[in-house]
C-alpha cells in the first residue's frame, strides 16, 4: 500500500468548515477546480499559480471561490 503525499494547500473560506489539517491535502487534478463537501454545502476551490513550502514540502495553492449547498 502506498501513502499519498498531499500536494495542495488551502485557502480562504469559513474556517468552521476545514480545519488547518484539512487544508493540506492530495488533489489528482491540479488544474481542475476543486468541489468539497463539507457540512451541509459544498466548498470551491480554484488553482492559483502559487505555490507555497509547508514541512519542506511545496504545495499548489488553491483559493476558496464560494460555497453552495445541497440539493434537496
Amino acid at each position: 500500500m502506498s501513502i499519498v503525499e498531499p500536494n495542495v494547500i488551502l485557502r480562504g473560506g469559513p474556517s468552521t468548515y476545514l480545519s488547518e489539517e484539512q487544508r493540506i491535502c492530495y488533489v489528482e487534478q491540479l488544474d481542475e477546480k476543486l468541489k468539497l463537501p463539507r457540512g451541509n454545502r459544498y466548498e470551491h476551490f480554484e488553482p492559483t499559480a502559487e505555490s507555497e513550502v509547508h514541512g519542506g514540502v511545496p504545495l499548489r495553492v488553491f483559493t476558496w471561490t464560494g460555497a453552495t449547498k445541497f440539493a434537496e
